[in-house]
């Protein structure tokens, strides 16, 4: 079957994915408002449709914390990315660089900073969480430095992680004992696709970059205990001081939807933030990011750089986003369904996909170059 947008990519992957596997793809915290909102609320922007200007020639590359991108758009990060297709960061890495785009890798990937540095030509951005455990943030900051990493995303939004219905029930969460779980052993015998690709040619299947802090194993159980003994909840900006003495990179706070927080981080000399709510996995009934964005860029106008995540499903989206005041976007559940679907070739279509949306969207817009759209081009907003 032909897949020409977003929805195509996910109902391929729902059909591939055990459901304990899509479930954690695609579900949200509690009764996922947030979630919802975080789609719905970009279909209430609405665009200016300026006609007889010269759109033969549209530019779509940027440039972001210093590296020239062919959209602007980046991969984000998503934790455990190689139990939807073997090795499935490394097929992610590679379909975003032929894009000429980059990812950022989650801290909680399967395959690890070295694997995914050798799929890859060139340095890739990464995603990182303040681990209690400072001798492993070391250690870690030593690999990605190792790998040419230059730009870090900092994710502030997870002091603890949201309650998520879905996970309890479909078996992610807990035990991942499928004789304590009959229900996902019957699940994975009837995708024997993905059995076959992921669970026996995909192995290891650990979470690879907190390995060496792991000795009794890094697979999905041991990995939950120790997120829960290690994951910090007191982080405040003096521990942003303690990785700016370890990190000499550029540093990027993701998770910010409060005006305050975003001139807060704008005063402690980030270099830029990410409107997000963590796809609506955390706080449900807050802000959905499209929501948050204009004020947020309001709060920090011309002082750093403003990506938004959450909720884009299009081209489209794309440029609703930066019409609002987004430098770029980062994507998320589209690649990770993308990648489930068909792997490096998905991730590939898709972007090419959303490409072609962008451009279209641009040009029925009377927009040539994404570096410049017009400061009236929303309509109206959230």
């Amino acid at each position: 079957m032909k897949i020409v947008n977003y929805a195509g990519f996910r109902d391929a992957a729902q059909k591939r994915l055990p459901r304990f596997m899509f479930e954690y793809i695609d579900g949200g915290s509690y009764d996922e408002h947030t979630l919802r909102r975080n789609v719905s609320d970009f279909k209430k922007v609405t665009l200016r449709q300026k006609v007889l200007r010269d759109v033969s020639n549209i530019n779509t590359a940027t440039t972001l914390f210093g590296r020239q991108m062919a959209l602007p758009i980046a991969l984000a990060p998503i934790g455990i990315a190689g139990f939807y297709r073997r090795r499935g960061e490394t097929q992610a890495v590679r379909a975003a660089e032929a894009a000429g785009i980059p990812m950022v890798l989650s801290t909680m990937s399967c395959c690890p900073v070295a694997e995914v540095r050798a799929a890859s030509k060139a340095p890739f951005w990464m995603q990182l969480y303040m681990i209690r455990d400072r001798g492993f943030m070391t250690d870690l900051l030593a690999r990605l430095e190792a790998a040419g990493t230059d730009t870090l995303f900092l994710t502030v939004d997870l002091a603890i992680n949201g309650v998520r219905y879905r996970d309890r029930i479909g078996g992610l969460a807990g035990s991942q004992s499928l004789l304590a779980r009959p229900d996902k052993l019957f699940d994975i015998l009837f995708h024997p696709a993905w059995a076959w690709d992921v669970g026996l040619r995909g192995r290891p299947l650990i979470i690879g970059n907190v390995a060496p802090a792991m000795p009794n194993g890094a697979g999905l159980e041991q990995f939950q205990a120790w997120v829960a003994r290690n994951f910090d909840p007191s982080v405040t900006y003096k521990d942003i001081d303690w990785l700016r003495q370890h990190w000499k990179g550029k540093l990027v706070l993701k998770g910010i939807t409060d005006p305050g927080d975003a001139a807060r981080a704008a005063q402690e000399g980030m270099d830029g933030i990410v409107v997000s709510n963590h796809g609506g996995r955390q706080l449900d009934g807050s802000l959905s990011s499209i929501a948050a964005l204009p004020a947020v860029r309001e709060a920090v106008t011309g002082k750093m750089t403003v990506l938004l995540d959450g909720g884009i499903r299009s081209g489209l989206d794309v440029l609703r986003a930066m019409a609002l005041g987004a430098d770029g976007v980062l994507l998320g559940r589209a690649w990770a369904y993308a990648l489930a679907a068909r792997g490096q070739a998905g991730v590939a279509a898709m972007l090419g996909i959303v490409r072609e949306e962008l451009e279209v969207a641009m040009a029925l817009t009377g927009q040539n170059d994404v570096r410049k759209l017009d400061s009236d081009l929303a309509l109206t907003q959230p």
